[in-house]
């Protein structure tokens, strides 16, 4: 029997369903796409349809899909070495581990490597609990940091409610959410940040600082909606009090790392040096998996006498190694980071014009190549157009169909349109993109209350 590429398409999305199990969906209701092959900024499903690669797959493809260098650098590799367990010593290794010791903020580091981002935050936090001997880690209640359980438990992101109670000593705090924390409605956004780190530092006395092994933040928030301080007084004043309580201070750039806000890691942009960095996503573009946990070295030095009990089969993966480095090459190469910021720029003044023209658009955030659009019923409500933590509503679920069909992949999350493309995008790429979203917003606006 000869088979058209639609009914390749078909057999593909059924075989799927029939034999494996897709992630935060009922299983009955996913439609995923058949693709089949990816270059550049767009990939391709079996039946031929091109998308525009609008999130970069899962804010992870920073380089774009099909780089023959890091594909080159794979192959090379892979005809070396492709795994040696995690107690040898291969070259890919050390260089990885050099290289960013070199390229995070701070002095010299060590890195301990993990299978992905969720495995890395694990591990932070396993390291932390470790070398202080404390306990606790506090983090934010609107945040996402993975969803292996104690990672999800660190999560404030809904995700976490079906995994809960969770691990026991997780304490959230209140997230810069200028935009809806009612914290913010009686101040201005600096003044709301200082409020948050002044509660911040009262509950830190109501848990004993001497229980608090660590604060886990987001280096700038991710699928949770793309929030920030409006200030980087909020980092600073959070890097004192860790300091004065000898806390450590995790920053987690599994989304926001390799470029992605304009600078290499988000966190520099707020001045603060962290004890441990989680690194994921960006550190091979997908290419293959790989999550870091980067220490400064007293926390290193500590593991020089003391147990490291900790440990992954798939840990500093050899051929992984050698991606991270080929992909960390390209961005130098082609000074994808200064790119992101550039374009960053361009974007944001074309997310403005949009707004503009959309009453339904309440919000735009972000910074480098890293926005998300806030659709509300009501600009002056911001009641939001759909709602947190619950399905999708019929104008967002139209809004989402309407981008697909139109060949534009994105995230659509609550009231949420995520702009997130690689980094290697074009300005005319950018724009066939922000057009769609465009049209699909009049579905919005129509919907307004």
């Amino acid at each position: 029997m000869t088979h058209n590429l639609k009914d390749n398409a078909d057999d593909i999305v059924a075989l799927c369903k029939r034999y494996t199990l897709f992630s935060w969906a009922a299983q009955g209701k996913v439609n995923p796409i058949p693709v089949t092959r990816a270059k550049g900024v767009y990939f391709w499903d079996a039946a031929g349809k091109r998308y525009l690669d609008f999130s970069s797959q899962l804010m992870n493809v920073n380089i774009g899909h099909g780089d023959p260098r890091v594909l080159e650098a794979i192959t090379a590799q892979a005809a070396e070495l492709t795994y040696a367990y995690p107690g040898m010593a291969t070259r890919p290794r050390g260089e990885l581990g050099r290289k960013l010791s070199e390229l995070t903020p701070g002095g010299p580091k060590r890195t301990f490597f993990t299978l992905g981002g969720a495995e890395a935050i694990e591990n932070a936090m396993k390291i932390a609990r470790l070398y202080t001997g404390r306990q606790k880690i506090v983090t934010r209640y609107r945040s996402f940091h993975g969803g292996t359980f104690a990672a999800a438990s660190a999560g404030g992101d809904p995700r976490r409610l079906a995994n809960e109670p969770g691990v026991p000593w997780i304490v959230r705090t209140l997230d810069p959410y200028a935009y809806r924390s009612p914290i913010y409605r009686h101040c201005t956004p600096e003044e709301g940040d200082m409020v948050l780190i002044d509660l911040l530092a009262e509950q830190l006395e109501m848990e004993g600082p001497g229980n608090v092994a660590a604060v886990l933040l987001e280096g700038y928030s991710g699928s949770s909606g793309i929030m920030a301080p409006s200030t980087p007084l909020y980092w600073q004043r959070l890097r004192e009090l860790c300091t004065a309580h000898g806390i450590l201070l995790i920053v987690d750039e599994v989304m926001s790392g390799f470029g992605r806000t304009g600078k290499w890691f988000a966190i520099e942009h707020y001045g603060v040096q962290p004890d441990l960095m989680v690194l994921a996503k960006g550190l091979t573009s997908g290419y293959l998996p790989l999550g870091a946990v980067v220490v400064n070295e007293n926390i290193a030095a500590h593991f020089d006498q003391h147990e490291l009990v900790a440990g992954l089969t798939y840990g500093a993966h050899t051929l992984a190694c050698a991606t991270a480095l080929a992909c960390i090459s390209v961005y130098e190469q082609d000074h994808l980071v200064e790119r992101a910021a550039h374009l960053g720029k361009k974007l944001e003044v074309k997310l403005q014009r949009l707004q503009e023209h959309h009453p339904s658009l309440g919000d735009i955030r972000g910074t480098g190549l890293f926005y998300v659009l806030e659709v509300v019923k009501d600009r002056a409500t911001r009641e939001p157009m759909s709602a947190w933590n619950k399905p999708l509503t019929p104008p967002m679920a139209a809004i989402a169909a309407y981008l697909r069909e139109h060949g534009v992949s994105t995230f659509v999350r609550w009231n949420l349109i995520f702009v997130v493309p690689p980094l290697i995008i074009e300005e005319q790429e950018l724009d066939e993109g922000l057009s769609v979203i465009d049209q699909a917003l009049a579905i919005s606006d129509r919907a307004m209350a």
